[in-house]
């Protein structure tokens, strides 16, 4: 026989038709394990970034809106 080349993930069906919450939380508790998180330096460092660019951005809205303001008091 010849082997495949790949195999198809099996895929688990749940046979129950309910919610069980001790397979979400063990599935859960698994996922979390997976999961990469940062250091302090690099969430700092993006959050400071983050902070900024929100700054940044109500700064501009709030001129333009003056802006705006002001050319209508000339137009109106």
């Amino acid at each position: 026989m010849a082997k495949k080349a790949k195999t198809e993930p099996e895929i688990k069906e749940t046979t129950s038709s309910g919610f069980n919450a001790i397979q979400f939380l063990q599935g859960t508790k698994e996922e979390l394990g997976k999961v990469v998180w940062p250091s302090r330096q690099q969430l700092i460092s993006e959050s400071v970034a983050v902070l900024l660019m929100v700054i940044l951005s109500a700064t501009t809205i709030y001129f333009v809106d003056k802006l705006f303001l002001w050319l209508s008091g000339q137009i109106f």
